[in-house]
């Protein structure tokens, strides 16, 4: 993967980062724009419980997006130098490894708002 040395070269990075991350597979980008929730055991009416699902019991889909937030993540993890994985290390998400990076170098839609109207 591309490699993210400092907030100087996000945009490089984010531009190449993306194409890298749909070249793996679909799923794997998917997993930056949907995210990925931990599967719960469903009640008789199929309403999720609080209780994790084993991942035995996982479904053909759930194991599917489990290993594109897992593609993702380790994309981004070594895609990032030992400053930027200081930022993501407690990640267990893509999606939120993705964002904490966007943020921190693009900033909040407020902080971007600011910066055009300079």
């Amino acid at each position: 993967p591309p490699l993210l040395t400092g907030p100087e070269d996000y945009d490089y990075w984010k531009s190449r980062m993306t194409a890298f991350l749909k070249s793996i597979d679909s799923r794997t980008w998917k997993a930056i724009v949907s995210g990925w929730e931990t599967p719960f055991v469903l009640d008789k009416d199929g309403n999720k419980t609080t209780q994790v699902k084993a991942e035995k019991d996982w479904s053909k889909d759930e194991d599917e997006l489990a290993l594109g937030t897992s593609k993702a993540l380790n994309a981004i993890f070594n895609g990032v130098d030992m400053n930027m994985f200081r930022l993501v290390k407690r990640c267990l998400v893509a999606k939120d490894a993705w964002e904490i990076l966007r943020k921190a170098h693009e900033g909040t839609s407020k902080v971007k708002l600011s910066k055009l109207q300079m």
